[in-house]
C-alpha cells in the first residue's frame, strides 16, 4: 500500500450526542481531535433526547470543524477528503453531520467519503497501534451496538455475531438507572462495582441457541430488575455495589466466552476491542488476560478513542478513500445502516 503521499482527511462525527471533528493524516496520524460532549445536557433527562441532540449539533458543528482545522494548523484547501458518519445512529443527529460534510464538499470541491459508525470504532485501533493490520477479530461494544467482527481486510468485514436485543452499553444504562445511579450508566457502574462482590448475586449468562456468537442482554437486565423488585417486596436492603459488580461480571463473562470461542475457531492471533464500553477497565482487563493466556496479541484504543469521536472516522475514511470509495451529494443519513452495506 503506497503511503508516500500524505492524505489529509477532515472527519465529522455526529451520530449520537457528541459533535466531533478531526484531521487525520494517512489514517493513523491524528493532527487534531475535537469533541463537544452533550452528556451534562442529557443527564437531566436520564438519557439522550434525540431532538435536543440534533439542535446542539447544529449549534456546535461549525465551531468544532473550525477548531479541528485550527488545532491541526491546516486550511481547508489542504484537505484531500472529507469523511463523515452517515449511519447508524439517531437520524436527526446524523443528518446534521452529513449535511455539513456535503456542503463543505460541494463548496470547496473536496471528495466526500461516507463512513459506517461501527467501521469507525474498529478503525480507532489503528491510531495508537501502528503495527495492527488485518486480519484480526474485533469486539465492538457500545451503547447502541454489540458486534463480534472478523476484520478480513481494510473495509472488509464479516459479522460473526451481534446482539439480538439490548446492546451491552444499553443494558449498563438501564441497570444503572434501576439501582439509582443515573446517567451515563457505564462509568457509574464500573466505579461502584469496585466496592462490590462480583459473585454476590447469580445473574444469568445468556446463550443464543441458534447463534453461537450472538449476544442477548435483555434477560440479564430483566433478572436485575426482578432481583431489585424481590428485595423491595421482602424489605431486604439492596447493596448497589454488589448488584453493579455481579451485573458487570455477567456481561464480562459472556464477552470473554464469545471472544475465546472465535479466537479458537478462526485461529486468530490478534484481537481488538472498540466502542464506548471498551473503556470499561474490568471488561478490558478480563479480555486482555484471556488473550494473553492464549498467546493472542490484544489491542484496544485509549478511553478517549473508545467513545464517539471523529479521529476514528478519519482513520476509517482513509482506507475507504484509498479503496476508491466516494460518496455523491445524494449521500443520506441511514439510522439503521448495517455493517458492510
Amino acid at each position: 500500500m503506497n503511503e508516500q503521499k500524505e492524505i489529509k482527511i477532515l472527519s465529522i462525527e455526529s451520530s449520537c450526542d457528541e459533535t466531533a471533528a478531526a484531521v487525520v493524516v494517512n489514517g493513523r496520524d491524528v493532527r487534531s481531535n475535537v469533541i463537544s460532549s452533550q452528556i451534562a445536557l442529557h443527564t437531566l433527562y436520564g438519557g439522550v433526547v434525540p431532538e435536543i441532540a440534533s439542535r446542539k449539533h447544529i449549534e456546535k458543528i461549525n465551531q468544532v470543524i473550525a477548531q479541528a482545522l485550527d488545532d491541526a494548523d491546516m486550511k481547508l484547501s489542504e484537505i484531500d477528503a472529507i469523511g463523515v458518519t452517515y449511519g447508524p445512529g439517531l437520524i436527526g443527529a446524523l443528518l446534521v453531520g452529513v449535511a455539513e460534510a456535503k456542503a463543505i464538499s460541494y463548496a470547496a470541491d473536496i471528495p466526500l467519503v461516507g463512513v459506517h459508525h461501527i467501521e469507525g470504532h474498529i478503525s480507532a485501533n489503528y491510531i495508537e497501534n501502528k503495527d495492527l493490520e488485518p486480519p484480526f477479530l474485533c469486539l465492538v461494544v457500545s451503547g447502541g451496538h454489540t458486534h463480534l467482527v472478523r476484520v478480513c481486510d481494510y473495509g472488509k468485514y464479516e459479522i460473526l455475531g451481534r446482539t439480538r436485543d439490548d446492546a451491552a452499553g444499553e443494558a449498563f444504562d438501564k441497570v444503572a438507572r434501576a439501582i439509582g445511579l443515573g446517567y451515563p450508566g457505564g462509568p457509574k457502574i464500573e466505579k461502584i462495582a469496585k466496592e462490590g462482590n462480583p459473585d454476590a448475586i447469580a445473574f444469568p449468562r445468556a446463550k443464543v441457541a441458534d447463534g453461537a456468537y450472538d449476544f442477548s442482554f435483555s434477560g440479564l437486565k430483566s433478572a436485575v430488575l426482578n432481583y431489585l423488585n424481590g428485595c423491595r417486596m421482602k424489605n431486604i436492603p439492596v447493596c448497589q455495589a454488589d448488584v453493579a459488580a455481579s451485573f458487570q461480571q455477567s456481561v464480562t463473562d459472556v464477552l470473554v466466552e464469545h471472544a475465546l470461542r472465535a479466537i479458537e475457531e478462526f485461529r486468530m492471533d490478534k484481537f481488538a476491542i472498540a466502542g464506548g464500553v471498551a473503556a470499561n477497565g474490568t471488561i478490558r482487563n478480563a479480555l486482555q488476560e484471556a488473550c494473553q493466556k492464549k498467546g493472542v496479541r490484544f489491542y484496544h484504543p485509549s478511553p478517549i478513542l473508545c467513545t464517539d469521536n471523529a479521529a476514528m472516522i478519519g482513520a476509517a475514511a482513509y482506507y475507504d478513500f484509498l479503496a476508491g470509495k466516494r460518496a455523491g451529494l445524494d449521500l443520506n443519513a441511514v439510522a439503521n445502516l448495517k455493517l458492510g452495506e
